[in-house]
């Protein structure tokens, strides 16, 4: 019996929604007994990855069709079009194409091209591919930006994903308002690049503009915005922030170092007071609100006292959610070529850097306990705050509702209630 696509997906919560939608596209085609891989690029241990993950299908598949897509089949389709595994190799914007699907279907190994991978830095268009969510029923995904203008020294995504462009506002609150009428209680809005949103737009309206769109024309319960860039957060976000329950008070940064110098050599656009300044006026206006942060540990010529800059960043900043990335020299970009530190200083900097983010999480978690929550339940056992702390429950809850609880303790990284 024929079988619909088998789809894996490897990296950020962007490429999850865009399988998703891509999924949706290929049934709709009618695609069969195909294994479908939705790539990263972000490191060379994601490509590592991606090729390991394409030879164990094979293994276990002897005669499926292997399509090969998502960042690194953009960045690096050779790489791809070379394994004797892999059947097709299609781009970022080929992938989101329903004639791409289409066309596959009568003709997966014949005469159509093999590589299907276009200069992505030629679109101008992001296209908002309606979807009902994916994970669970509780929380969905709206993607309303793509790409990246910037050329930050460690990062190739840029070339994966192109220049940034943006969903228009109308189409973002077309689909939330199909989404809430669904069922969904949170919406998450993602994107590469997501403080860039609107530049590309008639008026240039910014992100802000969109989150206040969004809770003025729906009924969204709680709207929550994915990893941003501090340095580029607007006033009108700002306002949003101090005057919108609905809106939650957890954001994820876009931090990378701590250090001034290493900063610099980043290219990234904020100092390390900038970062400590932004944390301290986000929370002056919302008391209740936590950050997460993306932190690289061991970027190229950053010695130990640069790194305690990091470290410190920690304390500095209030982080709760620590996301550490080990520093991978990627091919083509600038970092690459810079002089390299050891991989066990490395290593040992990631693991400090993560037992400092533990213990944060720990003294967030401890200062919950004796309070009420809101809590968004993701499956029977376990929701998440608004803030986006972990609860564990003994006794099953509805799947998808906000419920109030007590939180009672906590144990291994989650709020017990």
């Amino acid at each position: 019996m024929k079988t619909g696509p088998h789809f894996t997906t490897l990296g950020c919560r962007l490429n999850a929604y865009e399988t998703e939608a891509m999924k949706a596209l290929a049934e709709a085609a009618g695609l069969r007994d195909a294994l479908v891989i939705n790539t990263c690029a972000v490191t060379a241990e994601a490509v590592r990855k991606a090729r390991q993950e394409i030879r164990r299908l094979r293994r276990e598949n002897p005669v499926a069709p292997i399509i090969v897509t998502g960042c690194a089949a953009q960045t690096e389709p050779e790489t791809f079009a070379a394994m004797p595994e892999v059947t097709r190799v299609i781009g970022n914007t080929e992938k989101m194409q329903p004639e791409t699907w289409a066309q596959m279907v009568p003709d997966l190994i014949g005469t159509t091209e093999r590589v299907q991978v276009d200069d992505i830095m030629s679109v101008r268009e992001t296209a908002s591919h309606l979807i009902d969510g994916f994970g669970t029923r509780a929380r969905a995904y709206v993607q309303v930006q793509n790409g990246c203008d910037h050329r930050c020294t460690f990062c190739i995504i840029p070339f994966g994903r192109g220049n940034s462009r943006s969903v228009p506002a109308g189409v973002v609150v077309e689909q939330i308002t199909r989404l809430v009428g669904h069922g969904y209680n949170e919406i998450v809005l993602t994107g590469v690049d997501l403080t860039s949103w609107g530049a590309d737009l008639p008026g240039q309206p910014r992100l802000g503009d969109l989150v206040r769109r969004i809770l003025r024309l729906t009924d969204v319960p709680r709207l929550r915005i994915s990893s941003i860039d501090s340095i580029e957060v607007d006033d009108a976000l700002m306002d949003a922030i101090a005057t919108e329950q609905r809106l939650m008070p957890h954001l994820h940064l876009s931090l990378q170092a701590g250090d001034d110098m290493i900063l610099k050599r980043m290219k990234r656009r904020h100092l390390r007071d900038d970062a400590i300044r932004f944390c301290q006026q986000a929370r002056a206006l919302r008391p209740d609100m936590v950050f997460g942060a993306d932190i690289i540990a061991g970027f190229p010529t950053e010695t130990e006292a640069m790194f305690e800059n990091s470290l410190k960043l920690v304390e500095d900043c209030g982080l709760t959610f620590l996301h550490v990335f080990p520093f991978s020299a990627r091919q083509g970009t600038p970092a690459a070529r810079m002089p390299q530190l050891d991989g066990k200083d490395i290593r040992e900097r990631a693991a400090r850097l993560r037992a400092s983010g533990d213990r944060a999480l720990e003294h967030h978690l401890t200062a919950q306990q004796g309070k009420h929550h809101a809590v968004l339940i993701e499956s029977a056992h376990l929701g998440r705050t608004a803030q986006f702390a972990e609860v564990r429950f003994a006794s099953p809850k509805p799947v998808g509702e906000i419920v109030q609880v007590y939180i009672s303790g906590q144990e291994k990284g989650q709020l017990l209630a």
